[in-house]
């Protein structure tokens, strides 16, 4: 649409990821141009010309390069935002014994995800939040996305956020950047990335798989609804819904096995050799890789998150009446206690200890040790250490780059328009030429360079992704 000095545009595909929109208004000398996601205010810049001629040919420019990339003039507000849906569980209290938590940290807003290694414990929130906190309980960053977090998956070196934005926020280096872009018409229930796929849920019951370009290789619909589980390995992707758990080939999205769980499945989790699927039913179930066995742990009621220890000892989960079990890996039954903060939506096993997040926003870290959890069901229990954020500000995702007058010790690439695609490559010596980099979509611009920290061949090959802080080279 255009009128006057304001042309307004939309790029927007039922099957594709985008769901944009870009305005340029030309005042006088001075040129706005407004963009973002659809149904959103978008972020504004604000240029300033010698003359007024300038000023319009720069904005034509700009217009030409959108439409270039497939933007087509539009009506405001014709387009909806796209479609979220906020998982509503309503938290029971336990009426077991008191788990021994060692210490919860209140994050602000219920809270979904979560990642643990050796260094950091992520969490995220429904208000956009992401902490990080060490393995103690002591606060070390904030990030502050755009809408709620759904979910914060690790693959490898990378820490990805999925956002209710319709986006994925790699949150690796200093600063968030938009890895991925989801289609507009999908309701994000959850997502996995594995050596740069992605895989995500939604709710109508559908699946999308989504290569490190952000182009889509399949998408398949369950024979159920709901889909909150998805999880991905070298050989597939498992999804979790209504009907069960379906396991299709990673690059073809052929249907391998379905295998029906009673009751709607609510979260997953993996090992090498086997899924797990909280449900409905009051069970976790753990199904074999190749669709041929199957196993039930059973809880008192709906199970919203569960997890196992590395090898598979243990098998935890979690229910909406505020308690956690623990299983051997045989099914039996060991222990149920009370979280005292809430249902856990998410929750995940380190080193001894099992960290969840709850319906109260908490990340709260449990001893899950056998002395713990013995002294626990006699009634003796640590004292809970109560972490409160202190004042920090929080790191925003940008478009921004910093710039860099020399290489350093880093590695160059650079953006190249390759039959109307912008790709990047390593020009650094001792790297492939011809391979692609996973890169920031919207920081790209042909035939700038760019210096970043380091690189790393894809685990599958054919690609290189991007390590550490990226900045322009002046």
């Amino acid at each position: 649409m255009t009128t006057g000095e304001t042309t307004y545009l939309e790029l927007s595909h039922d099957s594709g990821s985008a769901h944009k929109f870009y305005e340029v208004v030309v005042a006088g000398t001075q040129v706005t141009i407004r963009y973002g996601r659809i149904g959103e205010s978008g972020q504004v810049k604000v240029s300033s010309f010698a003359s007024v001629d300038k000023a319009r040919a720069a904005a034509a420019r700009k217009v030409g390069e959108k439409v270039r990339k497939g933007y087509t003039p539009a009506v405001m507000g014709a387009r909806g935002k796209r479609p979220v849906t906020r998982r509503a569980i309503v938290s029971q209290r336990s009426t077991a014994k008191s788990a021994p938590v060692l210490w919860t940290f209140d994050s602000g807003a219920a809270a979904f995800g979560i990642f643990v290694d050796e260094r950091r414990c992520w969490v995220g929130n429904e208000s956009g939040d992401v902490f990080t906190l060490t393995p103690d309980g002591a606060v070390t960053g904030r990030f502050r996305l755009p809408d709620a977090v759904k979910c914060i998956v690790a693959d490898d070196f990378w820490i990805y956020a999925g956002c209710d934005d319709g986006r994925v926020y790699d949150l690796s280096g200093k600063v968030p950047r938009a890895a991925y872009d989801i289609a507009a018409n999908v309701d994000i229930y959850w997502l996995d990335i594995h050596d740069g796929i992605l895989g995500v849920s939604d709710r109508e019951g559908g699946l999308t798989v989504i290569d490190h370009e952000e182009e889509s290789l399949w998408t398949r619909r369950s024979t159920g609804n709901s889909g909150w589980m998805v999880r991905i390995d070298n050989d597939g992707v498992y999804h979790g819904h209504s009907d069960g758990v379906t396991k299709y080939d990673l690059d073809s999205g052929v249907n391998e096995w379905q295998v029906r769980t009673g009751g709607a499945v609510l979260f997953g989790w993996q090992e090498a050799d086997s899924v797990y699927a909280g449900t409905s039913h009051n069970q976790v179930r753990m199904v074999a890789k190749n669709g041929q066995a199957d196993r039930a742990y059973q809880c008192d009621a709906s199970v919203f998150s569960c997890a196992t220890s590395p090898d598979g000892r243990y098998v935890f989960a979690g229910d909406n009446y505020s308690s956690v079990y623990c299983f051997d890996s045989q099914g039996q039954r060991l222990w149920k206690l009370g979280t005292g903060c809430g249902s856990a939506y998410s929750m995940q096993y380190h080193d001894e200890k099992l960290y969840l997040v709850t319906t109260s926003g908490s990340l709260a870290c449990l001893d899950v040790s056998e002395a713990a959890i013995h002294n626990a069901e006699q009634g003796v229990l640590p004292q809970t250490l109560s972490v409160k954020a202190p004042e920090m500000s929080a790191v925003t995702p940008s478009a921004t780059v910093e710039v860099a007058v020399d290489a350093g010790d880093g590695i160059v690439v650079e953006c190249v328009n390759d039959g109307g695609n912008l790709r990047v490559h390593v020009v650094s010596p001792g790297y492939q030429r011809g391979w692609n980099v996973q890169f920031p979509r919207e920081i790209r611009q042909a035939g700038a360079r760019y210096v970043v920290d380091a690189v790393s061949e894809s685990a599958r090959g054919g690609f290189y992704r991007v390590r550490g802080d990226i900045r322009r080279l002046r």
